[in-house]
């Protein structure tokens, strides 16, 4: 849960940092990973301890096994946090000075950035309750992101062909999006294992996980 906290706080930061630009909390995201890092490899540790002295069996070895994939799945979230701010870096680089800037992106970030930190929260209450139903929700919601993944793509690849001069900044324009998206990937994954801890049912690559 420390862990999922922190991850969830970084998120936030990131998908704030894409309107504020603030540089100070840019380097806070990228300089502290390792904070993350260590404690992902302290639970693994941990969990295969439990493994190996204890045996533990039937619902007890689900947990167990829950833990070990959702806590690389949170790992990888900050990883994604980090990739945000990096690209957020790189675009106001690539601007300054260049007539075109970050403002004139016309990409409804906040809202996709709202509706991805959403989903992570369902997702980790989710895990805390042991609520299946919450769980589900998230997958309504990792649609709806991956739509607006798909307008991110559109709107880039129009604007390379009035602004052929910046591929970089919009190349990675588009990054943000696809980061955003890959965290939603990664809370529907942690909601898939919730499931399956509580049901006993394994819901990856269905088509209808309803």
């Amino acid at each position: 849960m420390q862990l999922s906290t922190m991850v969830e706080e970084r998120v936030h930061s990131a998908a704030a940092v894409i309107s504020s630009r603030d540089e100070k909390e840019i380097q806070r995201l990228i300089l502290t990973d390792y904070e993350v890092d260590d404690m992902e490899v302290e639970i693994e540790e941990d969990c295969l301890k439990i493994l190996a002295l204890h045996q533990p069996v039937a619902s007890d070895l689900r947990f167990i096994i829950a833990v070990i994939k959702i806590n690389n799945e949170i790992e990888r979230i900050a990883d994604q946090a980090v990739n945000i701010a990096i690209g957020v870096q790189h675009i106001t680089d690539c601007f300054n000075g260049n007539g075109f800037n970050f403002d004139n992106l016309d990409f409804d970030f906040a809202l996709m950035s709202e509706k991805t930190v959403t989903m992570l929260k369902l997702s980790l209450d989710a895990l805390v309750e042991r609520d299946p139903a919450m769980a589900r929700k998230v997958f309504i919601m990792d649609d709806e992101i991956d739509s607006m993944c798909s307008d991110a793509y559109v709107y880039v690849r129009d604007l390379l062909k009035s602004h052929p001069e910046r591929p970089g900044c919009l190349i990675n324009a588009f990054m943000l999006a696809k980061n955003l998206e890959r965290i939603g990937d990664r809370a529907t994954n942690i909601a898939e294992e919730v499931i399956h801890l509580v049901e006993g049912t394994i819901v990856r690559n269905q088509e209808s996980r309803a």
